[in-house]
């Protein structure tokens, strides 16, 4: 392969993955998550971030989600955690999950771009992030169990 060839694939690559990043294509796999709420079960699809970097990315650049999708932030262990919005195009449902999967506390239809922190209220092991209104329409409340692929159902 040529040194003109390399150079494309490069340039190639590095500007699919900025656009990745900015215009909501991900190139993390989706993983199951059930919602445990009311007596129903409901089935998302979402990404798994679990590093200081894909954190810091977040949903930031989505235009849309997906009406069962989501991205999850998986922490280490329990730690008082805060949001915000800032360059969120999409509002959203925040679940702050303690470590066996029950929903500590949701912050409502956060405001895209709002720079206010949210805070989780208590130490949380994860944060789901989904449309905003999902919990409301699914009557899902703090106290429900998320069953996730770090932690195993009971």
């Amino acid at each position: 392969m040529s040194l003109r060839a390399v150079r494309f694939l490069v340039f190639a690559s590095f500007w699919s993955l900025v656009a990745a990043l900015c215009f909501g294509a991900s190139a993390v796999a989706a993983e199951p998550l059930v919602i445990h709420a009311g007596g129903s079960a409901y089935k998302f699809e979402v990404e798994i971030v679990a590093t200081p970097e894909t954190r810091a990315q977040g949903l930031m650049f989505r235009e849309k989600l997906a009406a069962n999708a989501g991205m999850l932030f998986i922490y280490p262990g329990e730690q008082p955690v805060s949001f915000w919005m800032k360059n969120t195009l999409i509002p959203l449902d925040m679940l702050f999950l303690k470590a066996d999967g029950r929903i500590a506390h949701i912050a409502h239809s956060a405001v895209p771009h709002d720079e206010t922190p949210i805070d989780s209220g208590a130490a949380v092991k994860a944060v789901l992030e989904v449309n905003g209104g999902t919990a409301d329409a699914l009557g899902i409340k703090e106290g429900d169990r998320v069953e996730y692929p770090e932690r195993p159902s009971h």
